[in-house]
């Protein structure tokens, strides 16, 4: 049977929050799956606790990941409000995956047979402010930008354990990341390219529509959640990120002001 949400424009909320958007760091932050929040007028997506506060909702730790960077380096941070679920932000609006009607073993009810219609809703109401405010921070940069999307990752899969802890993804601009990885043995992490996810699971459209067409340095973070559910593995791991950030980016010749 198909959910029928109750329909209200006015309590989706800003779908969107920029942070500290004068920081001086070369890096801008992106986190696309910040949130859990459903809007009232989506009835929860029709979800049971269980899901609604699962990774597939959102990145868990990854918003207090990226707000540690943020501080640490002095960088602006871009962050989502609304659960994936509505409609994530790293997935362009002709995916099918932006609005999932399944997201590994969970049915999302709310999201099951949507009419185009309320695609383009949601569309208009979170993806486009979404990216809309990342192109107008990006675009009152004053120096050269590096982006840097944050996510986190569930330990197990579908019933399949992950043993990657930190994953650097990237497209066809593999400079940051191949650069992060030499260093990663500074982390005490097992790190790899392109891993949990790579281009071919469609998990680069943040940085395939802002960084790539202005050859801007890139990367995508994907760090396990099991590392960050609490705040003494968020502070271990934004010391260590922040550090391979700052180490890999030096050997690039990018520096405080920005490209030497």
């Amino acid at each position: 049977m198909r959910f029928s949400p109750s329909r209200s424009d006015n309590d989706f909320g800003p779908a969107v929050a920029v942070s500290n958007p004068g920081g001086r760091a070369p890096i801008v932050l992106v986190c696309e799956h910040a949130s859990r929040t459903i809007p009232p007028a989506l009835d929860g997506l029709g979800l049971g606790p269980v899901a609604a506060q699962s990774h597939v909702a959102w990145d868990i730790g990854a918003l207090d990941l990226a707000r540690g960077l943020s501080e640490r380096l002095d960088a602006p941070l871009v962050a989502g409000r609304l659960s994936r679920l509505v409609y994530d932000c790293n997935r362009p609006p002709e995916a099918h995956d932006a609005i999932p009607a399944r997201s590994e073993v969970f049915e999302i009810p709310g999201n099951q047979d949507l009419p185009q219609a309320e695609r383009a809703r949601r569309t208009a109401l979170v993806y486009e402010p979404f990216h809309d405010a990342l192109a107008t921070l990006l675009a009152a940069r004053t120096r050269p930008t590096v982006l840097v999307t944050v996510h986190s990752f569930t330990p197990v899969y579908n019933g399949t354990p992950r043993d990657v802890e930190l994953g650097l993804l990237h497209g066809d601009d593999d400079r940051l990341a191949r650069s992060m990885l030499v260093h990663t043995g500074q982390t005490g992490w097992l790190c790899a390219l392109n891993a949990p996810y790579g281009p071919q699971d469609g998990v680069l459209h943040t940085l395939d529509r802002h960084a790539a067409p202005q050859g801007m340095l890139n990367v995508m973070i994907e760090l396990r959640n099991d590392l960050i559910r609490d705040q003494q593995g968020v502070g271990a791991a934004v010391v260590r990120l922040s550090a391979l950030l700052g180490t890999a980016l030096a050997d690039l010749g990018v520096t405080e002001q920005g490209s030497a």
